[in-house]
């Protein structure tokens, strides 16, 4: 996984890029930079929202961070985004996340 500066050099050139933020958010998450995370999953989903996988590892940062009633909503808009999609895998992922959470 590329570290948190080589990714910031990658969304300094292009700053809307929706791999170069979902890598950031999870670099953000893996050092429990939760806020930077959530920051950047928000900014991956506006520039790309059927990016489903985007509102799962969001929704895992705000459980990790205590905020479950958030991680559902974040859950639902995702599951919601993969059934227009048409990802079969993503909706069985984000379907088992939130029956774990409800």
């Amino acid at each position: 996984m590329p570290s948190i500066d080589q990714l910031l050099k990658v969304l300094a050139a292009e700053p809307n890029d929706p791999f170069a933020l979902y890598g950031l958010a999870q670099a953000y998450a893996k050092a429990g930079r939760t806020a930077e995370a959530v920051e950047h999953y928000d900014r991956c989903l506006a520039a790309d929202p059927t990016y489903c996988y985007a509102y799962y590892h969001k929704a895992r940062a705000l459980e990790d961070a205590g905020r479950v009633p958030e991680a559902v909503a974040v859950l639902r808009e995702g599951l919601a985004a993969a059934k227009r999609t048409g990802d079969a895998h993503a909706v069985s992922e984000i379907s088992g996340y939130l029956d774990m959470l409800e």
